[in-house]
C-alpha cells in the first residue's frame, strides 16, 4: 500500500508539471490540487481494497465491487481533494463545480484518466505478484510431490535387498535373523517418523545411516566396519531425507560384498569454501572391479542425483572417483549450506 502510495504521488507530480507546461498558472498550485486529489483517492481505494478482500492473498475485490470501488474513490479524491486545494488557495468552497469556463471539464477529464490509469497500473501489477506467487507455489508442490516419489521408489530398493537377505540367514543362522529382523523393525519405524518431512538435519540422516549400517552388521558380521564423522557445528543443517543411505548401500553391495574379508565404510562431513561436503568412501574392490549400472549398480546414485537437481539445482552435485589410497571407491556431494 505505501508502495503505491509513492507511485501515487510521483505520478501526481508528473501531472503538475505537464498541466503547468501546457495551461500555464501557478506550479505550487497545480501540485497541491493534484496532490490533494490523487492522495485522497489513493487512501480511498488502497483503504476500501483490504477492507473489502479482507486482507486475502488476491488483493483485488471481484465484480461488480472492484471496478465501483474505483469509480467511488475517484470521485471522492476529486471533491475532497479539490476542496483542499480551493481551502489552501482560498477560493470559495466549491469553486471548482463552476460550470463557467473548462476549469470543471478539465479536472474531471484529469481525475478520470490518471485515476483509470493508475488503477489499472495497480491492479496489473498486484495480478502478476499475484500469479508469480501462485507458479512459486506450484513449483514447490511440483517439487515436494517428485521429492516424495523418489523417496518411495528408494525405500523399496532396499527393502527389498534386506528381505532377500533376510530370507537366506532364516535357514542359515536363525538367532542372526532375529537380530537384523529387530533392526529392520527399528529402522523402518525411524523412516516412517520422518517420512512426512521433505528434510531434516543432517543429524538425523546420520543416526538413520547408524541403523541401517547396524542392520548390514547383522548379515555381514566382522566383514562390515563402517565410521560416521559428523562435526557439532553441521547436525543441524537441513538435507532431504534418505541422501545417504543409498550410497552407502551401493558401497556395501558392489563394493565390499565382493570381497571375501570384506572392508571398512567411512561417511564424513565438513564445511569446505562455504560449502557442505559429505564424503561416502569404501576399501572395497573399485570402480573397474563393480558391477556397471546395467547390472544394478547406478539405480541409488542416479536417484542421488536426481534429488540433489531437485532440491538445490546446479548448487547440489555428485562426484564419483576412485578412493585416494587403498583402493575402493568414494562418492562426494557438495551441497550449499543455507545462509
Amino acid at each position: 500500500m505505501l508502495r503505491h502510495g509513492l507511485i501515487t504521488a510521483v505520478f501526481n507530480c508528473m501531472i503538475a508539471s505537464a498541466l503547468t507546461i501546457a495551461g500555464g498558472g501557478s506550479w505550487a498550485a497545480h501540485m497541491v490540487y493534484s496532490l490533494a486529489i490523487g492522495t485522497a483517492s489513493w487512501l480511498f481505494i488502497d483503504g476500501g481494497r483490504l477492507l473489502i478482500t479482507g486482507h486475502r492473498e488476491a488483493l483485488w475485490p471481484k465484480w461488480p465491487w472492484g471496478p465501483l470501488l474505483v469509480v467511488a474513490g475517484v470521485t471522492f479524491g476529486f471533491l475532497t481533494g479539490n476542496l483542499i486545494g480551493d481551502a489552501w488557495s482560498g477560493a470559495p468552497a466549491f469553486d471548482f463545480l463552476d460550470l463557467r469556463g473548462h476549469k470543471l471539464a478539465t479536472g474531471v477529464t484529469v481525475t478520470i484518466i490518471a485515476g483509470a490509469g493508475i488503477c489499472f497500473l495497480f491492479y496489473s501489477l498486484g495480478k502478476s505478484k499475484y500469479m508469480q506467487s501462485q507458479i512459486e507455489l506450484a513449483q514447490r508442490n511440483a517439487t515436494e510431490a517428485r521429492l516424495k516419489l523418489l523417496e518411495t521408489q528408494l525405500e523399496p530398493h532396499m527393502l527389498f535387498n534386506t528381505l532377500a537377505n533376510l530370507r537366506v540367514l532364516i535357514t542359515v543362522d536363525p538367532p542372526r535373523a532375529v537380530a537384523m529382523l529387530d533392526r529392520l523393525n527399528s529402522y523402518l519405524r525411524m523412516t516412517l517418523s520422518g517420512s512426512r518431512a521433505l528434510s531434516h538435519p543432517l543429524s538425523a540422516e546420520f543416526d538413520r545411516l547408524g541403523d541401517y549400517l547396524e542392520l548390514m552388521s547383522v548379515r555381514m558380521g566382522e566383514r562390515l566396519r563402517y565410521t560416521l564423522d559428523l562435526p557439532d557445528d553441521l547436525r543441524d543443517t537441513p538435507v532431504p531425507p534418505l541422501l545417504l543411505q543409498p550410497l552407502v548401500e551401493n558401497s556395501i553391495r558392489h563394493g565390499l560384498e565382493p570381497q571375501v574379508e570384506g572392508g571398512e565404510i567411512a561417511v564424513r562431513a565438513r564445511r569446505e569454501a562455504g560449502e557442505l561436503v559429505i564424503e561416502v568412501s569404501d576399501t572395497g574392490v573399485g570402480l573397474d572391479a563393480a558391477p556397471q549400472p546395467s547390472e544394478g549398480g547406478g539405480f541409488g546414485l542416479e536417484q542421488v542425483r536426481e534429488r540433489l537437481a531437485t532440491v538445490y539445482g546446479e548448487q547440489g552435485r555428485l562426484s564419483l572417483a576412485p578412493a585416494p589410497t587403498g583402493g575402493g571407491t568414494r562418492v562426494t556431494l557438495n551441497l550449499p549450506l543455507p545462509a
